[in-house]
C-alpha cells in the first residue's frame, strides 16, 4: 500500500484489538465502551472504530454530533454517545443518526424535549456531576443528591426524551494520594445513591456506567452495565500511579531522513544555536517537527530511534525538521526510516514523550497534525491508508 514517506504516524490495529479484548476480559460482564472522540485520540475515528467494531464494541463515545455523525458516515453501526453538548436544534439529527444524548440540566432537557417529538424521541443519558465540576445535575454532597434526584426525575416525564441510562465521570481515578482515592470513593457512592434514589422511586435505567480507563483498571467491581476505556484502549497507561498490565503500544510517529552531514567541533546548529558540537559528529535531519506533534519541549532531551539505536535529538525543534545524533549508528542514509516516538524500540514512548513536555499523553497523541497520514498495521502489513489531505 503505497504512502510519501515523509512524515507519518502507524497504528498498530493488532495491538489495538489486543488492548480491547484485554479491556473487554476485565470488565466483564460489563460492556465496554470505547471511547473514540478526538479522531480516536489522533489515531483516526473511522479505521479505529471499524475495527473495534468488529472486536465487539456495542458502544462508542464521542464529543460532539459532528464526530458522531462522522462514525455514522463510515459504517458505523454500535450505539454512540455523545459526552458534551449538542444544540437542541439539532434534536432531528440525534434522533435520525440514532444517538444517544448526554442530557446534564434540567434547563438543557428541557430546551432539547421542546425541539424534539414524541413521536421520534431523542435517547439520553443523564450526566450526574458528583465531583467533577464539569457537565451535570449536581450531586456533589448529600443535600445536592437528594436536589439532583429530584430534578433528574423531571426528565423522565418530559416529551420528546428517552432516558435510557445515567451515568458520571470521576476527577481523580488515576492518582493513588490517601486524599484522591478518599474523593474517587465519595464520587462513586454518591452516584449509587442517585441512581439507587432513582430506581426507588421507579424509574428504569437501562445502561449505568461509571468508569473510565483509570476507574476500569482500579475497580472492575464498578463496572455496572458499561465502561468507558479511553486512554488504555491505545495502550498508555492513565497516570504513573495507575498501570494495566498486558497494554500494547498502538502508535508510533515515523519520518523519513532527508539529509545526513557532518557537523565538526565547534560547530551550531538549529534556531538560537544551542547546540554546538564539543567533537566531530554525523547528524540526521529528520522531515519532522512541531507541526507535526513533536513537542517543541523536548529540544535537546528527547530520544528518536534508527536501525533499532537511539538517536538523541540535537538544538531546537523546527516546525517541519529537527535533527538527531547518528554518530554512532553506522549505514544512515537519505530515505532511512526514523522513530520519532512510539512503539517498542529505543525511541522515547508516548508516556515519556509526555513525561518531558511536562503534559500527558492523551495531548500528545491528539497532537499529531492532520498533515500526518495515519498508515494502519495488520500482521505488521499495510492494510489502510487515510490521508487527510487529499
Amino acid at each position: 500500500m503505497e504512502f510519501e514517506q515523509h512524515c507519518w504516524a502507524e497504528i498498530d490495529l493488532d495491538a489495538l484489538v489486543h488492548n480491547f479484548n484485554l479491556i473487554k476480559e476485565h470488565a466483564a460482564p460489563a460492556k465496554v465502551c470505547a471511547v473514540v472522540k478526538a479522531g480516536a485520540y489522533g489515531h483516526g475515528d473511522d479505521v479505529v472504530a471499524r475495527e473495534l467494531e468488529k472486536a465487539g464494541a456495542q458502544w462508542f463515545a464521542v464529543s460532539c454530533l459532528a464526530e458522531a455523525v462522522h462514525l455514522r458516515s463510515c459504517g458505523i453501526q454500535g450505539d454512540i454517545l455523545i459526552l458534551g453538548r449538542t444544540d437542541p436544534a439539532c434534536a432531528a439529527q440525534l434522533y435520525a443518526h440514532r444517538l444517544t444524548q448526554a442530557v446534564f440540566s434540567p434547563e438543557y432537557a428541557k430546551a432539547l424535549s421542546e425541539h424534539s417529538r414524541p413521536e421520534y424521541p431523542v435517547r439520553v443519558h443523564l450526566k450526574v456531576d458528583t465531583g467533577m465540576g464539569r457537565l451535570g445535575f449536581a450531586a456533589r454532597s448529600e443535600e445536592d443528591a437528594a436536589d439532583s434526584v429530584n430534578a433528574l426525575e423531571g426528565c423522565f416525564a418530559l416529551p420528546g426524551l428517552s432516558v435510557t441510562g445515567i451515568f458520571q465521570h470521576f476527577a481523580v481515578a488515576d492518582s493513588h494520594l490517601p486524599q484522591d482515592i478518599a474523593y474517587t470513593d465519595r464520587q462513586h457512592e454518591l452516584f449509587l445513591e442517585v441512581v439507587e434514589e432513582l430506581r426507588r422511586r421507579g424509574h428504569e435505567l437501562a445502561t449505568v456506567h461509571c468508569c473510565n480507563s483509570a476507574a476500569t483498571v482500579e475497580h472492575p467491581e464498578w463496572g455496572m452495565d458499561m465502561v468507558r476505556p479511553g486512554i488504555i484502549l491505545y495502550g498508555c497507561d492513565p497516570s504513573s500511579d495507575v498501570h494495566m498490565e498486558g497494554i500494547k503500544p498502538v502508535l508510533s510517529l515515523k519520518s523519513a531522513v532527508s539529509q545526513v552531514k557532518e557537523l565538526c567541533a565547534g560547530q551550531s546548529l538549529s534556531y538560537g544555536l544551542k547546540f554546538t558540537a564539543q567533537k566531530p559528529m554525523k547528524v540526521a535531519t529528520l522531515c519532522a517537527g512541531y507541526a507535526d506533534g513533536y513537542p517543541r519541549a523536548l529540544s535537546g532531551t528527547g530520544i528518536c530511534a534508527l536501525h533499532g539505536q537511539p538517536a538523541p535529538v540535537l538544538g531546537r525543534v523546527c516546525m517541519d525538521q529537527m535533527m538527531v545524533d547518528v554518530t554512532d549508528i553506522p549505514d544512515v542514509h537519505c530515505g532511512d526510516a526514523a522513530v520519532i516516538f512510539g512503539g517498542e524500540g529505543p525511541a522515547d514512548s508516548i508516556d515519556r514523550v509526555a513525561q518531558k513536555s511536562d503534559t500527558i499523553p492523551y495531548e500528545v497523541m491528539c497532537g499529531i497534525a492532520l498533515r500526518v497520514p495515519r498508515i494502519y498495521l495488520q500482521n505488521g502489513e499495510p492494510v489502510a491508508v487515510i490521508d487527510y489531505l487529499k
